[in-house]
């Protein structure tokens, strides 16, 4: 008989063992996936027993794809409120999983985008594989990374955090790893060899000595020879001038990488595009995940409110046409005070998130 619970729960030994269990949707986020992951690990917390958390996805296609974006879509159209609740508890639930004061070991294997890095990316030992394909995709869907995402990125070395969160290109392990986004390399043939070791350790400093003994170095990728153009491509201070250095840009012969970012550009949300360069980098200057996440939830409620995330979606994901009509339709019709607004402190209606120390919610 088929287990259909959303979420399924399983003690291995010393372990918790974490399933998202929605392999027909790649284990894409609902709300309820959110909460009952909170109280998992709530559970877990103050069971003496559980020396650590294994999270894994459902199926052989990934982790998790990301939240149910059709959902969030549908509310969102309908001018509803559970898109907000939803990212409520989510944001929570990422700020949740970075204290979690005990090893918590995220399978990062196929498929790894959006709310997928949320529940993976800020656990402390993030294990990829050579099925990895890792990501913060939102600017295609006239959306901004969200999740403590951009937190991640920019920590990432240089400005590979900006070309991944404007870009939304996936990265393989190798590059993951580099970006700072995961720790270890384990062949995926492997991991069931992994989770069973783990079972067996009795403290924090076993369990990663259990991990580590499972690394290996992951094939080669990418990012590390195209770093130079990146960085200077991408630390330019508008989204239009990364545009211009990119379309300028050039490497050795028959590289292709900049105009490969250029065409990617292209095709995101402008609004989207400068939202998040500005999001990235304001997250460079707070000094927690909290207030990063704090910060995403205030774009996250203003962006629902304009008609680019709706169009993403139904472009990208419903109907598959491939071709948003964005509003504005260029990065010369958004301007400062545009982006800037999508910052400020929200009214008394919609309610701050509140996670940063001295913030109420």
């Amino acid at each position: 008989m088929i287990d259909d619970r959303p979420v399924l729960l399983e003690t291995r030994g010393r372990s918790l063992h974490i399933t998202l269990n929605r392999p027909r949707a790649i284990n894409a986020l609902t709300h309820t996936m959110v909460r009952l992951l909170d109280e998992a690990l709530a559970d877990a917390e103050r069971d003496e027993a559980v020396t650590s958390v294994v999270l894994a996805g459902a199926g052989d296609r990934g982790l998790c794809a990301g939240g149910d974006i059709r959902a969030l879509h549908d509310d969102t159209r309908a001018g509803g409120r559970e898109s907000l609740d939803f990212w409520r508890d989510e944001y929570r639930l990422n700020a949740r999983i970075a204290r979690f004061p005990k090893p918590y070991v995220a399978l990062m294997d196929g498929i790894v985008m959006g709310g997928g890095v949320g529940v993976s990316a800020h656990g402390s030992l993030r294990i990829v594989t050579e099925r990895s394909r890792v990501a913060m995709p939102e600017t295609g869907i006239g959306f901004v990374p969200d999740v403590g995402g951009t937190h991640l990125l920019a920590a990432a070395p240089g400005e590979l955090g900006t070309h991944l969160a404007l870009t939304g290109r996936a990265v393989g392990p190798a590059d993951a790893l580099l970006c700072g986004l995961a720790d270890h390399y384990v062949p995926a043939r492997r991991l069931p060899e992994l989770t069973e070791a783990l079972a067996t350790a009795a403290s924090a400093e076993e369990v990663a000595r259990c991990v580590q003994a499972f690394a290996e170095e992951p094939p080669a990728g990418e990012l590390a020879a195209q770093r130079d153009r990146i960085d200077a491509s991408y630390a330019a201070d508008t989204v239009e001038e990364i545009v211009q250095r990119l379309r300028g840009g050039s490497g050795p012969a028959g590289d292709e990488a900049p105009a490969a970012a250029y065409d990617e550009l292209a095709g995101r949300s402008p609004l989207a595009l400068k939202v998040t360069l500005a999001a990235v980098r304001r997250a460079a200057r707070l000094d927690s995940l909290e207030a990063v996440l704090d910060q995403e939830f205030r774009v996250s409620a203003r962006i629902r409110e304009e008609p680019d995330f709706v169009e993403g979606v139904r472009a990208r994901i419903i109907d598959k046409d491939g071709s948003p009509q964005w509003k504005p339709a260029t990065l010369a019709e958004v301007d400062d005070t545009a982006v800037a607004r999508f910052f400020d402190p929200l009214g008394p209606d919609e309610r701050e998130l509140g996670l940063a120390p001295g913030k109420t919610p």
